[in-house]
């Protein structure tokens, strides 16, 4: 199947990095998860979340930096290089690839109003909360949930683990 394949290669680039590794599969489980509810291809959905963050390394060796705006530079390309040994359309590898440009950003209208992009994006959001708001309380958390994610599925997901 093509998810393993894919996850067998996201783990031969990100190596040792075994927080990497887990933030991708975090990411990915919850994807599916407001997937059943959302809606929106599946497999472009897997693809993104397994590949979002595949361009950190590169970001942290060209930029001195893994910030989101170099991962938005450097994921796209090797994306693009992971997806190009299988028999996809090119379409779908461009949907894929401008996703992983704007999961930090969601600056391009292209793609920030599909489901697959909302569900990239709310499922990070979800594995990331803890870090960017580690002491937060819950009523500022709340207003904060309300207001990043963008699917009704993630909100829900959001509001049950963290509230």
């Amino acid at each position: 199947m093509l998810k393993d394949e894919l996850i067998k290669k996201m783990k031969s680039i990100f190596g040792s990095d075994e927080k990497r590794i887990r933030h991708a599969l975090n990411v990915l489980n919850y994807a599916e998860q407001i997937q059943l509810t959302e809606g929106g291809d599946l497999f472009i959905i897997t693809a993104s979340a397994i590949l979002h963050d595949i361009g950190i390394h590169e970001a942290e060796r060209k930029h001195g930096s893994n910030a989101g705006k170099y991962q938005e530079i450097e994921g796209p390309p090797i994306a693009a290089d992971v997806l190009k040994n299988y028999d996809l359309e090119q379409e779908i590898i461009d949907k894929i690839c401008l996703i992983i440009a704007n999961h930090h950003s969601a600056k391009d209208t292209r793609i920030n109003d599909t489901a697959e992009f909302k569900i990239i994006w709310d499922a990070d959001w979800l594995v990331n909360i803890p870090d960017e708001y580690p002491d937060l309380k819950q009523d500022k958390l709340s207003k904060i949930i309300y207001k990043v994610f963008k699917t009704e599925k993630g909100r829900q997901l959001a509001m049950d683990r963290y509230l």
